[in-house]
């Protein structure tokens, strides 16, 4: 039998403990706050989205998950803030496809790479667009808004939430699939876009359900159309893009979780479980419904093959209409 050394029972007894500790550590995530990374302002659909499933996340693993709002640059600072974090699982950042599809087909240079430097964990959820017009539109329906924008000389201009936006580019995708001739004119948010549409400055924009809904119910702009493959649950009345004859007419604001690329499987499948059954909590469920979002929750590998096929559908239209951000 071989007689080990002292050095060599200590080096085996601290090989030993290290390992142990390793594993305690990895059964134990999370063992402290989660921060929550949103790249927009308090107030928004994103934020109302992160703080809505993060009270649930921090409920359901029994730490506190803090939202820290970190706007600027079309999401691209709190991209890459999240990108430079420690891939240990408590940095996560609110992602939508502005972030990790338009941007790298509209800007030249960015300060963060979506393929490389952060690995999907759950698409959150979706913000379909919706074709809205003011009361100086006398268009009732699609159909009708169409033949007027065809019939009008030198087309006609649209607002949107700001150039690059899932609300700008669902517009640049009509004009293609419907063949019409309008004009962007790219506001800074949709409130002020809404704002215009409804005071008959500008004709019609497109916009999600959270950020119109109290124009639309209102009264103070009308909706037409929804890019969605089902109608609405809170429109039921107003069809879709795809009953008017326009399939391809489909847009929305996809927000899922990210994380650091090199965060450890482990810990991104521990996130995925606990995001998904917060959003499938029927309290939770119901809040982000009512306020707009269609939740989804999938598989981190879902949403990487989605990230795939939205990437190759946007980028495409975007070097098309050669738009650029630079």
């Amino acid at each position: 039998m071989p007689r080990f050394q002292p050095a060599a029972l200590l080096a085996v007894s601290f090989a030993m403990t290290l390992s142990a500790t390793t594993v305690q550590a990895a059964d134990a995530y999370p063992s402290k706050p989660i921060r929550w990374i949103v790249p927009y302002a308090a107030g928004g659909g994103s934020d109302f989205l992160a703080r809505t499933i993060g009270q649930g996340l921090s409920s359901r693993v029994g730490q506190p998950v803090v939202v820290d709002n970190k706007p600027g640059g079309n999401t691209a600072i709190g991209a890459s803030e999240t990108a430079r974090a420690s891939a240990d699982g408590y940095t996560v950042l609110s992602a939508d496809n502005g972030t990790l599809v338009f941007n790298p087909a509209l800007y030249k240079s960015l300060s963060y790479n979506p393929t490389r430097d952060l690995a999907p964990v759950t698409l959150l959820g979706r913000f379909p667009m919706i074709l809205v017009v003011g009361p100086g539109t006398q268009a009732k329906t699609a159909q009708e808004f169409i033949a007027q924008v065809k019939a009008t000389p030198g087309g006609v201009n649209y607002g949107s939430a700001g150039a690059g936006s899932p609300h700008h580019l669902a517009m640049e995708l009509l004009k293609v699939e419907a063949h019409l001739n309008m004009t962007h004119a790219p506001y800074r948010g949709a409130a002020p876009a809404l704002s215009d549409v409804a005071a008959g400055q500008i004709p019609a924009m497109m916009v999600d359900y959270a950020a119109g809904a109290g124009f639309i119910k209102g009264g103070k702009v009308r909706p037409l159309a929804v890019a969605n493959a089902t109608r609405l649950p809170q429109l039921p009345d107003v069809p879709t893009f795809a009953e008017l004859g326009y399939k391809n007419v489909q847009a929305a604001a996809l927000v899922g979780m990210v994380a650091p690329a090199a965060t450890p499987p482990d810990v991104i499948d521990t996130l995925n479980r606990q995001v998904v059954a917060s959003l499938k909590d029927p309290a939770i469920n119901k809040k982000l419904v009512d306020f707009g979002v269609e939740p989804v929750g999938n598989s981190p590998a879902q949403f990487s093959e989605l990230l795939r096929a939205e990437t190759a559908r946007w980028t495409r239209l975007i070097a098309d209409l050669k738009i650029s951000l630079d």
